[in-house]
């Protein structure tokens, strides 16, 4: 029995921008049900922006 997995977080072409600085450029993620997922990543690179932007906090 194949069950499909049911998607709970889309991220469809994210772009953010601080002043002319662009942060993040077309990010694409799919995050479903029972998933683990961990953003790695060096320092400066828009973990925390993108965390921000999931949890209502930037546009």
């Amino acid at each position: 029995m194949d069950q499909e997995k049911k998607k709970i977080i889309q991220f469809k072409n994210i772009v953010k921008k601080f002043d002319d600085q662009i942060i993040l450029k077309g990010i694409n993620l799919d995050i479903y049900e029972n998933e683990f997922v961990t953003l790695l990543g060096p320092s400066g690179c828009g973990k925390t922006t993108l965390l921000r932007i999931l949890g209502g906090f930037l546009e």
